[in-house]
C-alpha cells in the first residue's frame, strides 16, 4: 500500500480510495484518478471478547464483524448506519470497516453511546507521503500524543489510507423495547423528546416520524415519537413506568417489544423512509430542541418530507426535484447552528454545491494545513470533501 501511494505521489496521480463502494456517492464527486481498491485487505486481526476490543483490516465487511460480535452478545455500541440501500438501490451488503470509520456514520444510539470516533482505540494507515504509521493502541490508557484516530474518523479518505482500525466494543443489551407516543405534531414531539432525554430513564434512542412517513417505519400507528429503553428486563420495566409518567402530559403511550422494536429502529437507522428514491437528501445536525421545528419549516418552505433522529438533533430532509436548494436549507439552519450535509443528489448538483457545511475561514485554513501535512501532493481523494482540497 505504501509503495502504491508513493508511486502515485511521485507521478501526481490522484487515487480514489474505495472499499465496497457503498459510500462512493457520499461527498463531492472525486477527481479522475486510479481506484485504490481496499476490498481485498480483509479480515479480523484481533478479537478479545473479554477485553471488549476488536481490530479489523479496512476492507473487512461490516456485516462479518457485526455477526461475529452478535455471536458473543456484543456490539458496536454506536449502532453503525447502513446507508448502502439509501445511496445505491443496487448495492448489496453494508460496506466495510474502513468505510464506516472514514465516514464516521453512527445510528440512533449516537445520543447515548457517542459517535464512531468515540470508540476508536487505534489505527494503522498510510499517509499521502507513502509513510506507514500507527496511532493509539488496544486500550484507552495507551492512547498518547495526538489523537489521530479521531482526526481520521470522518475524513473520507482525504488524509490517509486506513489499513486497520481498532475499536472498543460493548455487551449487547439483553432486552430492548420502544415506548411510542402517537399523534403528536412537530412542536409537541420536540418537547416530549426533550422531557424524555432530560429524565433519569436512560433513553438510548429517540426519534420522531410524522404522519406522512409513518407507513414506512414498521409498527407505527401514525405520527409518533419513538423512545427506546435497553438493559436487563427488570430495569427496562421499571424505567418504562418512569418514562410513561414523564410523558403523561403529552398523551397516552403504546409499545413495541422484541423483533417489532428492533425492526422499527433498524428502519430509522437505515433511513428506510427515503430508500428506493432519487430525491435530494439532506442530513442536518443541530440542537435537539430545534430540529423538529426546523424540519417543519423546511418541509413547508421547500416541500418534500422529513423525520428526526437523535432526539431531534438529526433531521433527514428529502426534497423533490434535482435542486438541492442549498442556500435556503442552510439559511433556515443558521439561526439554530449546526451542519447541513448533502447526502444524495445528482452528480452535477454535488459538483456545484458545498456538500459539507462550509467552514469558517480560520477552520478552513486549519483544514488545508492538516491536509498538506498528511497529503502534501493531494493524491488521496482530492476534492471529496471540499473543492480544491
Amino acid at each position: 500500500m505504501a509503495d502504491r501511494v508513493t508511486q502515485a505521489a511521485a507521478a501526481g496521480q490522484p487515487l480514489i480510495v474505495r472499499g465496497h463502494g457503498t459510500k462512493a456517492t457520499l461527498g463531492r464527486p472525486p477527481a479522475l484518478g486510479d481506484v485504490l481498491d481496499l476490498s481485498g485487505l480483509s479480515g479480523v486481526t484481533l478479537y478479545e471478547p473479554e477485553e471488549l476490543v476488536l481490530s479489523a483490516m479496512a476492507g473487512t465487511p461490516l456485516a462479518d464483524v457485526e455477526a461475529m460480535l452478535a455471536a458473543h452478545d456484543q456490539m458496536l455500541a454506536f449502532e453503525p448506519a447502513h446507508l448502502a440501500a439509501l445511496l445505491d438501490p443496487q448495492a448489496t451488503g453494508a460496506g466495510t470497516m474502513g468505510g464506516l470509520f472514514a465516514a464516521n456514520l453512527a445510528g440512533p444510539r449516537r445520543i447515548s453511546a457517542g459517535a464512531v470516533r468515540d470508540h476508536a482505540l487505534g489505527v494503522r494507515a498510510v499517509s499521502g507521503r507513502g509513510e506507514v504509521f500507527k496511532s493509539g493502541g488496544r486500550v484507552v490508557k495507551n492512547v498518547t500524543g495526538y489523537d489521530l484516530p479521531r482526526l481520521l474518523a470522518g475524513s473520507f479518505g482525504t488524509l490517509a489510507v486506513l489499513t486497520e482500525v481498532t475499536l472498543k466494543v460493548l455487551p449487547r443489551p439483553p432486552e430492548a423495547e420502544t415506548v411510542l407516543l402517537p399523534g403528536l405534531g412537530w412542536a409537541a414531539a420536540a418537547r416530549a423528546m426533550s422531557a424524555a432525554m432530560g429524565s433519569s430513564c436512560e433513553v438510548s434512542g429517540a426519534a420522531y416520524v410524522p404522519e406522512a412517513l409513518a407507513g414506512r417505519i414498521p409498527g407505527l400507528p401514525g405520527a409518533a415519537v419513538l423512545l427506546r429503553l435497553e438493559g436487563f428486563a427488570p430495569s427496562v420495566r421499571a424505567r418504562r413506568g418512569m418514562l410513561e409518567d414523564v410523558l403523561r402530559p403529552f398523551g397516552s403511550t403504546e409499545g413495541l417489544v422484541g423483533e417489532a422494536s428492533a425492526a422499527a429502529w433498524a428502519a430509522v437507522r437505515d433511513v428506510a423512509p427515503f430508500q428506493g428514491s432519487d430525491s435530494v437528501l439532506w442530513r442536518l445536525s443541530t440542537a435537539p430542541i430545534a430540529g423538529p421545528g426546523l424540519a417543519e419549516v423546511l418541509v413547508a418552505l421547500l416541500g418534500g418530507d422529513a423525520f428526526c433522529d437523535w432526539a431531534g438533533g438529526l433531521v433527514w430532509l428529502a426534497l423533490p426535484g434535482p435542486d438541492p436548494a442549498a442556500e435556503a436549507v442552510r439559511a433556515a439552519l443558521a439561526p439554530h447552528g449546526g451542519h447541513a450535509t448533502l447526502i444524495r443528489a445528482p452528480e452535477e448538483a454535488r459538483l456545484r454545491t458545498a456538500v459539507f457545511q462550509p467552514q469558517e475561514p480560520g477552520l478552513a485554513a486549519l483544514s488545508r494545513r492538516v491536509k498538506a501535512a498528511f497529503d502534501p501532493v493531494g493524491v488521496l481523494n482530492p476534492g471529496r470533501m471540499h473543492a480544491g482540497v
